[in-house]
């Protein structure tokens, strides 16, 4: 299996580490490989798009000319995961909590509307454990830095977990967003469900 990570910025190595540490618990063959060209999609079987900031994120893959070919790769059925500033490049409908509408490059492949900053800044960065039904029954230590939230979901996108009313991850066919960062937890349910239940959907 070939793992692209979209490596402009955010926990690039943090998710590196919890791919290679996932597929060897699965006895899966694979690689990783950086992602920051068009050309460097080839071959992926998925791609992972980690957090940082997402009108950065953005603008670099615009400017690299990858924004468009990697829109065109997920529409085109690549599985990809997305983390907190991912999550908002995936969604189709994104504003800020203080700035309203962005206006910002996104990918917007996914049915779900994001809200940057939604927790503000008293709360830049907080944890707690989240109920993840598809991961069983252990609750799942959510990490979350200026996270946004998903505050609609519509045509097949589904919740796939909840925080206080709030949803915090959602999956749509071959796509998985969570506002949190499982890449800082060592834990790899969430990569673990992204590469034996989402990627095979594709």
């Amino acid at each position: 299996m070939r793992v692209g990570i979209l490596a402009y910025q955010g926990g690039v190595a943090e998710h590196a580490f919890l791919v290679r540490k996932t597929l060897e618990e699965l006895e899966l063959q694979g690689e990783v490989v950086p992602v920051k060209k068009p050309h460097q999609l080839d071959g992926l079987h998925v791609i992972i798009i980690p957090g940082g900031e997402s009108t950065t994120i953005g603008k670099l893959m615009h400017r690299f000319g990858l924004l468009e070919p990697l829109k065109q790769a997920i529409e085109d059925g690549l599985p990809v995961f997305g983390t907190c500033a991912g999550a908002i490049m995936m969604a189709k409908e994104v504003s800020d909590a203080v700035l309203g509408r962005t206006g910002q490059p996104l990918l917007a492949v996914m049915d779900i509307e994001v809200v940057r900053n939604y927790y503000g800044r008293q709360k830049d960065s907080f944890e707690v454990n989240v109920k993840i039904p598809a991961l069983g029954d252990e609750p799942f230590r959510a990490i979350f830095i200026r996270a946004p939230a998903i505050i609609r979901a519509w045509g097949s996108a589904t919740t796939l977990a909840e925080h206080e009313g709030v949803v915090v991850a959602a999956v749509q066919e071959h796509m998985l967003a969570t506002t949190f960062h499982p890449e800082l937890t060592g834990d790899t349910r969430i990569h673990r469900y992204f590469l034996e239940e989402i990627a095979t959907r594709a």
